[in-house]
């Protein structure tokens, strides 16, 4: 287990969302405020660690024919967990995120990680796993979050500062409202992509520089 190379990969080289392209629907659909990116990233790391460990335990009781159904049916059982513990506590978080709660059930970061490391490495790493990939996915949707809301509301922080109504940072009038759009999602998405493609690359060309 190497904790450094796992929290460059969540963050940075294989970042689910900027680099892996997973979990779209949901990266899209709520990165309207921070309280929605903060809340859809912490649920995630939540059930990603969770489901890590219980697959990796299970790793060899697990028949491989059925292997996918059972991390599936594992993985819903943290989903329905947590999306109980939402409704119970943060009532309005779960209204805003709505329908991608339970969809978590069927993300790919969950499962992939599931079958690319939970299913073939111990318990304490599958943690760390987890743990790093959510981290990474919460840093993506929170990034998402903090462009799509000051470009298109004004404000930062909506729904955490300001008893909920965010810090304005644009006047009211001037804000593109285009960017709590779906096409300002997809902007968004291209624009951070394009920049953390050209923050790689600039990391391997001092690294392999370093390295002669």
């Amino acid at each position: 287990m190497n904790f450094k190379k796992q929290l460059k990969e969540g963050l940075l080289t294989k970042n689910p969302v900027f680099v892996q392209l997973l979990g779209m629907c949901s990266t899209l659909a709520i990165t309207t405020s921070l309280f929605n990116g903060l809340g859809m990233g912490i649920s995630v790391t939540i059930i990603l660690i969770c489901s890590n460990v219980l697959i990796s335990a299970l790793r060899k009781v697990i028949p491989s024919n059925v292997r996918i159904a059972a991390y599936i049916v594992i993985i819903a059982g943290f989903v329905t967990i947590v999306d109980l513990m939402l409704k119970a506590f943060l009532p309005d978080l779960s209204e805003n995120l709505g329908v991608f709660i339970p969809l978590i059930v069927v993300n790919c970061i969950i499962l992939g990680r599931a079958e690319a490391f939970a299913s073939k490495n111990g318990v304490l790493a599958s943690a760390v796993d987890g743990l790093c990939q959510g981290v990474g996915y919460t840093v993506a949707l929170c990034i998402m979050c903090i462009i799509r809301e000051l470009l298109g509301s004004g404000t930062f922080g909506g729904g955490i500062l300001n008893g909920g109504e965010g810090i304005t940072v644009i006047p009211e009038g001037y804000p593109a409202m285009m960017m709590v759009m779906p096409v300002g999602g997809f902007l968004t998405l291209g624009f951070i992509i394009a920049g953390s493609q050209w923050l790689m690359k600039r990391i391997e060309k001092k690294e392999k520089e370093a390295s002669k």
